[in-house]
């Protein structure tokens, strides 16, 4: 490698990910998918596909896996609901293997891998005590991380960021101390703001999808309500946090909830509406 593309890596690295706006939407809300996906498609998806079944085996030995089918249809009810809408932002989600399974552990948390595979831990249901709606809230943000493909590009970023920092370490002959501080940079300067923006963008997404879907997207900013009382309301600065303040992600929910407000009643006029004959 040259001289001159090590110096392109490195810049590209410390200017930060490279960010498109998507075209506007006719409706819904406006979101920013990352470009930088150099990682190919089907590698994330199998490998999330492999994690995830590795998950449910370890869950199933120790008896934890789907252990209360009432909650588990209740999840897949849901999921039926919200899939249908994923094409609208990643066509590809047709083709997707969708799973939903429940996991019983304490831990306040739910994913969505790469290729929709999801899983929800009763401790979130339980701590939150979720309506339906709340249900939906959530799982529509974890779905569209995998919509939006953020696993994929955190990858390719991951890797990029990587390969940027021992570049720079070498280029600029700094010490061990020096390249770990400029690695220490390169994290609050990329990698953090990164997946801030991810999490803003699965709000906002995840409340489109629910309001498609006939749930009630005003339930999102009240999932973070009850996770800001969970937490007794402390947090990490910000700037140093993966994810956003939990009252900037009020914020911007409720900044955009008139742009899904109307999907919502469509939703619920047509659920309510007599079936044709």
């Amino acid at each position: 490698m040259t001289r001159s593309l090590y110096a392109l890596l490195l810049s590209f690295v410390l200017a930060g990910p490279a960010f498109a706006a998507d075209p506007a939407p006719t409706e819904g809300v406006d979101v920013k998918k990352s470009k930088l996906l150099l990682l190919p498609k089907s590698t994330v998806e199998n490998s999330s596909a492999q994690q995830y079944g590795q998950m449910m085996r370890a869950a199933a030995q120790k008896n934890a896996l789907n252990a209360d089918p009432a909650q588990v249809e209740r999840l897949r009810r849901i999921a039926r609901t919200l899939i249908p809408h994923a094409a609208k932002f990643n066509e590809d989600s047709k083709r997707w293997r969708w799973e939903v399974n429940l996991i019983s552990s304490k831990s306040v948390n739910a994913f969505c891998m790469p290729g929709g595979k999801i899983a929800f831990f009763t401790g979130i249901i339980s701590a939150l005590q979720l309506t339906d709606d709340e249900i939906a809230a959530i799982m529509g943000h974890e779905v569209a991380h995998a919509l939006l493909e953020h696993g994929r590009a955190r990858m390719s970023e991951q890797v990029l960021k990587n390969v940027g920092v021992s570049v720079a370490a070498a280029l600029l002959n700094l010490g061990q101390f020096s390249a770990s501080v400029l690695a220490q940079a390169t994290d609050l300067a990329v990698t953090l703001p990164f997946s801030r923006g991810h999490e803003t963008d699965a709000d906002l997404v995840g409340m489109e999808l629910a309001a498609r879907a006939g749930y009630d997207p005003r339930a999102a900013a009240n999932v973070w309500r009850k996770m800001s009382k969970l937490g007794g309301g402390s947090q990490p600065p910000q700037i140093l946090s993966t994810h956003p303040a939990h009252a900037s992600r009020i914020r911007d929910i409720e900044a955009n909830l008139p742009k899904v407000i109307p999907l919502y009643e469509a939703a619920t006029r047509a659920k309510a509406a007599p079936p044709r004959s």
